[in-house]
């Protein structure tokens, strides 16, 4: 690779790898999801992903040139973090918690790589390349806002704070009662030194 040119192709195709990950894992997530709202959105965003699927496919018609085989490892390696999740056999609430944020990662890496391969398009002058990225950039900044919204209103139901709370109240205590022992040591100490002071002696 030793061009602009060969780098926004190889980008292009990274993209094109990105989106169809995507599209896979979008269905296995609205499939576990317990919530109605998480799995309506996670259908939809899996339909706009067919599109802009479409749309990259058309950048390359344009270019008049194929896409390359490449593997997107940054979506791949969010995709491999859920699988990971799923191992630990997590209840319902906390995997629709989990997808929601992994859902953010996925945005916030998508709108970078379309900003990114927009740059280049324009510096290159492929204006109608430009506009098909500028698109799908327009849609995961709308799904983004989306998914911020939601993630508001999904919360993991067992916080699994009690016991830590109890045991810091524990800690709390021993504290408190070693203060206590400290500051009667110290008072005891002061009047055993008081009374091992020898008198003064009175002037002749």
């Amino acid at each position: 690779m030793q061009t602009a040119h060969e780098l926004f192709l190889h980008e292009l195709s990274d993209m094109l790898d990105a989106e169809r990950k995507i599209l896979d894992a979008l269905r296995e997530q609205s499939e576990e999801s317990s919530r109605n709202d998480l799995k309506t959105g996670l259908e939809k965003h899996r339909d706009q992903t067919e599109g802009q699927i479409q749309r990259l496919e058309q950048c390359f018609e344009e270019l008049e040139t194929e896409p390359q085989e490449t593997e997107c490892t940054g979506i791949r390696g969010i995709i491999e973090e859920h699988d990971n999740f799923k191992e630990e056999n997590p209840p319902e609430d906390l995997i629709d918690y989990f997808n929601v944020g992994a859902a953010a990662k996925v945005e916030h890496y998508e709108i970078a790589s379309y900003e990114a391969l927009i740059r280049m398009a324009d510096l290159m002058e492929h204006k109608k390349v430009s506009k098909l990225l500028n698109q799908n950039l327009k849609e995961e900044q709308q799904m983004l806002k989306k998914v911020e919204q939601l993630s508001t209103k999904i919360e993991p139901e067992n916080l699994g704070m009690e016991e830590e709370e109890g045991e810091m109240e524990e800690v709390g205590e021993l504290d408190i009662e070693s203060d206590e022992e400290a500051q009667e040591g110290g008072s005891r100490s002061k009047h055993a030194a008081a009374a091992r002071k020898p008198p003064r002696k009175r002037a002749a």
